[in-house]
C-alpha cells in the first residue's frame, strides 16, 4: 500500500501504522493530491478504506449553485457537506479570509462490501472542525 500511494502524483511521504490502522500522506509542498485517486490506489493495494480525513487549508467560495466550496489552490476545491460546522463558514464565503479545517471526505457505507472505490466518485468535504479563521 506506501509504494501503491507513494506513486500518486503530488506525494511527497507515506506513513503507515498497522497497529493504529492508519495512513498518513504527506503532499509536496508544491503538489496537487487528488483524493479520489488516493482511495483508488489504497484499494488497488488490496486494503479496504474505512474513512478518509484530512487537513485542508484554503478559501470559501460559492459556486454558481450557491453550494460552499473551499478552495486550496485556484485549480481545486473540494464541496463543502452541508451541516453545523459548515454553517458557521458560510459569511465566510468570498472573501479573503483563509481558514484550516479538519474533515472528512469519505467514510465506507454501513452494511455495504463494496471491494472498491470507484474514483470519478464525487467526494464532499464534511467539516468536523474549524482549526484557524485568518
Amino acid at each position: 500500500m506506501k509504494q501503491h500511494l507513494g506513486r500518486q502524483s503530488g506525494v511527497q511521504n507515506v506513513e503507515v501504522s498497522l497497529i493504529d490502522g492508519k495512513v498518513d500522506v504527506t503532499p509536496k509542498e508544491d503538489g496537487h493530491v487528488e483524493p479520489a485517486q488516493l482511495l483508488k490506489a489504497t484499494y488497488d493495494s488490496g486494503v479496504s478504506v474505512a474513512e478518509m480525513g484530512m487537513t485542508a487549508r484554503g478559501k470559501l467560495v460559492k459556486d454558481s449553485t450557491g453550494s460552499l466550496l473551499l478552495q486550496v489552490e485556484p485549480n481545486q476545491s473540494f464541496a463543502i457537506a452541508p451541516n453545523e460546522a459548515s454553517k458557521g463558514l458560510e459569511p465566510l464565503a468570498n472573501s479573503s479570509t483563509q481558514v484550516t479545517v479538519l474533515g472528512q471526505l469519505y467514510k465506507k457505507p454501513e452494511g455495504k462490501r463494496k471491494k472498491k472505490a470507484e474514483a470519478s466518485m464525487p467526494l464532499k468535504l464534511l467539516i468536523l472542525e474549524i482549526q484557524k479563521k485568518e
